[in-house]
């Protein structure tokens, strides 16, 4: 007899059978154990929205695969935090921005990470290129060593997954 599809049995045989290791090998990861348990409950969260049926031939190396992944993002967002904060420290008090604000902020330079990060590398230079160092379009073509026409649709695709994002929220 065939078995049943059920994505979330999936889950809960995954959880149930690797979920101790799993944070474990995410302590080992980061070195603080609320972040880890925090992290390990991410993984299977992802595992229950993608409904499909799961059942890995390798459970470890793919539950540490996708935590690999959050592991990066959790360090890509304390550095940021950290070199926001550093940013604030510097500011004259009456300049600091409301706690509100400073919230605010961060969760922006969290979004527009995760979105340029999602770029091709090339698209995302040519794009930084464009907004951070002023460059014009024919001067990004030369320095990529690109056409003018593929500089701007590099620049059209990160304009459109910006746009995108300000949406998905």
């Amino acid at each position: 007899m065939a078995r049943q599809i059920n994505p979330q049995q999936d889950v809960l045989t995954l959880y149930s059978d690797h979920h101790n290791w799993l944070q474990s090998w995410l302590l080992a990861k980061l070195g603080n154990r609320f972040d880890a348990a925090d992290l390990a409950q991410d993984v299977f969260v992802r595992l229950l929205n993608r409904q499909q049926s799961i059942q890995p031939k390798q459970p470890k190396a793919f539950l540490s695969s996708i935590a690999r992944g959050l592991v990066i993002d959790h360090w890509r967002r304390r550095e940021l935090e950290r070199t926001w904060l550093e940013i604030l420290s510097i500011l004259p008090e009456e300049e600091a921005p409301s706690p509100e604000t400073q919230l605010l902020f961060l969760e922006t330079l969290n979004t527009i990470d995760r979105v340029l990060d999602s770029l091709k590398p090339s698209i995302r230079q040519a794009f930084l290129l464009a907004q951070l160092e002023g460059f014009t379009c024919p001067q990004i073509a030369k320095k990529l060593d690109v056409s003018l026409a593929t500089v701007e649709r590099y620049i059209a695709k990160a304009l459109r997954r910006c746009y995108e994002c300000r949406y998905e929220a």
